[in-house]
């Protein structure tokens, strides 16, 4: 039985069955209700019937319903959305076809064996009937099918919407059909003015303490909170979230733009709320104008393209009119699925996927001579402080040496602007991967000084961006995290008191992004990052968000600080190491100068040393050229004594 009801309810939901029947019953409904009232008048006067005039009126009828119709569009008041606000257009058909019958009846029909004031009796009766009779059939249309609604979805969660803007109401009218959730109302921490208000059909509901959360709960048999906001849910992180916790309610939130696919569609429309949700902050506003005439009819080229910042790059890219794509990286598998994502999202775009190295010069030599690209986003580099404070050679190799290469491949073929992804570990940097970041920054930087001084030949513009860590990256602490709390525990944290600074993917490409309409060349700009994070905090609320019970269910163990590791990363952007921008949130770090000629020595012996693969000299002389550099609970600290 409830096989074939959503096989018909899915049936009548189809726009053009909804058009075709709301019109039809309208059209039947104005014509028996015109040829009743004729006969009506008739009767209740005493007056001899003439068949050929209540054919006519009928007919008349006919035509100017369905002119009413076309005009008023009554029939797209389909019965999926239908809400008593449809009745206006309901009148303004019925006084249409008043109209239209009144003037025929009064000028051409003379069939009608009526006098001027029964004709008058005849029109008024009739609108009146036909518009009670198309509103009643109206609601019980709508009764009706809600009814079939509520008997499909009784099993529907019953949820509330917290907050009462646009876009909770909005989220309302999206779920008004939903085969999962069943909009209870609308709920807000406040005061008693909201008691008794309603808000787009339903009412609101307020609490001041977890008393009043309960209450509400075991008596409207609530089973979720919808937010519609990733700011309310940072805002009552401390408040309803712990309240729905203690009482085992679900927390939702609807989707953001950035999960819709290519046409707009999101592809999950309700989500469990998510440790990112807690941890991102208000979205970076950025003239998307702006940037996409910087990139309008461009060749970029996208290195590390299947990585998580890359991939996420290209994206953003795809969506800005440029003329070709170049997606390099070394990642055969990732970059395969790069490819087939954009095949499939993207299909107008041309792109071109390139397998290479940055530590093989003749491989990128042959993608500049091909395609010359004329802004570059170089994103790729190895990243895992760990791994590469026991493989520094091939850390300075891709993030050093990759980096100086792409750089002078940019200026030999003339590229207008590279913008390198650097991090907030290359401030003051206690690891090796840290260290090679910051050298490939002092690189571009003194390279891009000396040709805006004319001591280099070139054109190019050169652009750093810092920021910290990243939620959901590949093999970073969220994924980690969620692997281990789903087979059961324990969880591994290095430190008690260890803190960092977080964003998300979108923000961070969107702070890249921006650097290219602000930079001149020459910077690096930094995030304000907010507020650090606890460690031990985040495995804390993933434990909870994930239904369980942290030291109960599943353990937190303190393993250690790794090498390279500090407990406390830098901040970027205090007053003290920072020149403001015209954008409040990004500004400018202060950074010793380095010239050009007087580094280049330096750095070919770095290359020398690592393809060597000489690791202590390799680490001595990083720590010659980046002073500030000071290992870390790492074998490296007894060069900082000598």
């Amino acid at each position: 039985m409830k096989q074939n009801l959503d096989k018909f309810i899915r049936y009548i939901s189809k726009t053009y069955f909804s058009y075709w029947i709301i019109w039809g019953i309208d059209l039947v409904i104005s014509v028996i209700s015109t040829c009743f009232t004729y006969w009506w008048i008739h009767y209740l006067t005493d007056t001899l019937l003439n068949g050929w005039g209540m054919i006519q009126v009928g007919a008349l009828a006919a035509v100017a319903t369905t002119l009413a119709s076309w005009l008023f569009q009554t029939y797209r008041n389909t019965v999926r959305y239908s809400q008593l606000r449809c009745l206006w257009p309901l009148i303004c058909s019925s006084l249409f076809k008043m109209a239209c019958i009144g003037i025929t009846v009064f000028t051409f029909l003379i069939s009608v064996n009526l006098s001027n004031n029964q004709k008058l009796m005849f029109i008024l009766f009739d609108g009146m009937l036909t518009l009670i009779v198309s509103a009643t059939s109206r609601m019980i249309m709508i009764m009706i099918y809600e009814t079939l609604i509520d008997m499909m979805n009784k099993e529907n969660m019953r949820i509330l919407i917290y907050g009462t803007d646009d876009k909770s109401v909005a989220l309302k009218t999206s779920l008004l059909h939903s085969s999962h959730y069943k909009v209870i109302g609308f709920y807000y921490y406040g005061t008693i003015i909201y008691k008794h208000r309603r808000l787009a059909e339903l009412p609101i509901y307020y609490f001041t303490d977890e008393q009043n959360f309960q209450l509400l709960i075991h008596k409207r048999h609530i089973q979720g909170i919808l937010f519609a906001h990733n700011e309310s849910i940072r805002a009552e992180e401390n408040r309803l979230l712990q309240y729905c916790k203690n009482s085992h309610i679900k927390t939702l939130i609807a989707p953001s733009i950035s999960e819709a696919d290519e046409n707009g569609d999101f592809r999950q429309w309700v989500r469990p709320v998510k440790i990112e949700d807690l941890l991102g902050r208000p979205e970076i506003n950025i003239n998307m104008t702006e940037i996409a005439n910087e990139f309008c009819g461009k060749v970029v080229l996208v290195t590390g393209a299947a990585g998580s910042i890359g991939s996420e790059l290209c994206r953003q890219l795809a969506q800005m009119n440029i003329r070709r794509l170049i997606m390099f990286d070394s990642a055969e598998s990732p970059l395969h699925n790069v490819r087939l994502e954009f095949e499939r999202k993207y299909p107008e775009l041309d792109f071109v996927p390139i397998i290479g190295d940055v530590r093989i010069v003749e491989r990128l030599r042959m993608v500049f001579e091909t395609y010359h690209p004329q802004i570059i986003f170089h994103a790729a580099a190895y990243k895992h402080v760990p791994l590469m404070e026991e493989n520094p050679c091939e850390a300075v190799l891709v993030n050093v040496i990759g980096t100086r290469q792409v750089a002078d491949m940019a200026v030999k073929y003339g590229t207008e602007k590279m913008i390198m992804v650097s991090t907030d570990k290359a401030v003051n940097p206690t690891n090796v991967m840290g260290c090679s970041k910051r050298l490939a920054e002092i690189y571009v930087q003194s390279l891009s000084y000396a040709i805006k001084e004319g001591k280099i030949e070139g054109k190019t513009k050169f652009v750093t961006t810092r920021f910290g860590n990243v939620l959901g990256s590949n093999g970073s602490v969220i994924p980690r995290f969620k692997e281990q709390i789903e087979n059961g525990g324990p969880v591994t944290v290095t430190h008690p008191d260890i803190i960092r600074y977080f964003m998300t993917i979108p923000e961070a490409c969107r702070l890249v992004m921006e650097a290219v309409t602000m930079g001149e060349g020459n910077e690096i700009f930094v995030f304000e990052m907010g507020k650090p994070v606890k460690i031990v905090d985040l495995a804390t609320r993933m434990i909870e968000l994930a239904g369980y019970k942290p030291g109960e269910d599943i353990e937190i163990q303190f393993t250690g600080l790794r090498p390279g590791e500090k407990l406390y990363e830098e901040v970027l952007s205090n007053e003290e190491n920072t020149i403001p921008t015209h954008h409040k949130k990004i500004k400018i770090a202060r950074v010793r100068r380095y010239e050009y000629a007087e580094i280049l020595p330096t750095y070919n012996e770095l290359e020398q040393l690592s393809r060597a693969v000489q690791i202590w000299e390799t680490v001595k002389l990083m720590k010659q050229t980046v002073p500030e550099f000071k290992s870390k609970n790492s074998k490296f600290e007894e060069l900082d004594r000598k």
